[in-house]
């Protein structure tokens, strides 16, 4: 459990936590994770006869990584201590982990079989924030889960070392769910019922600041749908109109497009193709600092791009746009440099700067993705923590 001024309701975690272990017929051990505070929750801790770790390094992800890491058991449960979770439904999880379940998430919402109490949890978390924020996960990460910001979670020892965790805020939670995803682990969900907030204090939570925090990191956990899918679809979108209005007016009923739609396709064009460029970025630099897990789909695209088959490319659309200005240059020369007719000259000079424009950024972009692919001399990782033996758990 971590801790930040729980003094008021750490007695009562704690003895339903007591009874969760009895009622799973799991042994096991409590752990508080006191994360800077300055009541007395800590000597509370301990004066029921329960672990206490202090985790200097602020933030839930940092506390909850202290804990974890402090943990012997080979199954753990995570909970907040606020008095809102029912640990004594401890024994749903370890039934889910007797069959083989790395992560077993707890769900509050009705549409997986929990059950939330009057006062539990507001409105805007209850019909807006935790929905919306499930059915993006599933739909970007495919998570075959329904509450992605539940707290109350467990998961084995083992599969959390393959989890390789980085963010130490409330992304944490989120990370732990897209890995296991990502990773193909096994992952369940059980009921359970979220009580009122049992602490006179104010909650630490802030729906709109941290349903936003939830939902950024979900779009840069993401570079296919916060970059790739929008990138692919704007920059067909504009070449395909770019290169129709290159050869004249598009006459739609009463609508006529021109040069200045012409503009416009051009720099659609060129924006989708930036964010393309933006996904392969994030993606491997995601994967090299270990944020997103190895894509052994990309790792063959990555393998088959080379710094110089993207210079190749981006010199001949260079050379292209440059032919193409050269042209409009003999042109108007043709003419003793006089005045063009607008849009003919706009015809030719939009799309040649267009394509000058894109080589360069290819090429330079090509640079860019060869920087951050560079191999690197890895860390040792951590030896493994022992497993205990035999019949423990949390």
């Amino acid at each position: 459990m971590p801790c930040l001024n729980e003094a008021e309701t750490l007695p009562y975690c704690i003895e339903q936590t007591r009874l969760g272990i009895q009622k799973s017929g799991a042994s096991g051990e409590i752990l508080v994770v006191d994360n800077g505070s300055t009541d007395v929750s800590a000597q509370i801790a301990r004066d029921l006869g329960v672990r206490v770790v202090s985790v200097e390094e602020k933030g839930y992800g940092s506390a909850l990584r202290g804990g974890i890491q402090a943990a012997l058991g080979r199954w753990i449960l995570m909970g907040d201590a606020d008095g809102s979770y029912d640990f004594t439904q401890a024994h749903l999880f370890v039934e889910k982990f007797q069959q083989g379940s790395d992560l077993v998430m707890g769900c509050r919402l009705p549409s997986g079989g929990g059950q939330i109490l009057p006062g539990a949890m507001p409105w805007k978390n209850r019909w807006l924030g935790n929905p919306i924020l499930s059915l993006i996960a599933r739909l970007f990460f495919r998570c075959p889960v329904h509450d992605v910001c539940c707290g109350l979670r467990g998961f084995t020892k083992t599969a959390f070392q393959k989890m390789d965790l980085k963010t130490t805020g409330m992304e944490f939670a989120l990370e732990m769910v897209f890995k296991s995803t990502l990773e193909k682990m096994k992952i369940a969900e059980v009921p359970i019922t979220l009580s009122p907030d049992r602490r006179s204090r104010r909650s630490h939570l802030r729906p709109w600041r941290d349903g936003w925090r939830h939902l950024r990191f979900m779009l840069v956990y993401s570079p296919r749908w916060l970059f790739l899918m929008p990138g692919i679809l704007l920059s067909a979108i504009g070449s395909g109109l770019a290169i129709a209005l290159c050869f004249g007016d598009l006459v739609l009923g009463q609508l006529t497009l021109s040069v200045g739609t012409l503009t416009m396709a051009c720099m659609a064009a060129v924006l989708g193709l930036q964010m393309v460029g933006f996904a392969f970025f994030t993606k491997v630099f995601g994967i090299a600092e270990g944020l997103l897990p190895e894509d052994a789909k990309f790792a063959r695209l990555f393998k088959m791009f080379t710094l110089e088959k993207g210079i190749a490319v981006g010199l001949l659309v260079l050379l292209t746009g440059v032919a193409l200005f050269l042209r409009a240059l003999w042109i108007w020369k043709q003419t003793g440099y006089g005045e063009l007719p607008y849009a003919d000259n706009m015809r030719r000079l939009i799309p040649a700067t267009t394509l000058i424009m894109v080589g360069v950024q290819a090429i330079f972009s090509s640079f860019f993705v060869s920087v951050l692919g560079l191999k690197t001399v890895s860390r040792k990782p951590p030896a493994p923590a022992q497993s205990p033996p035999e019949g423990s758990s949390e």
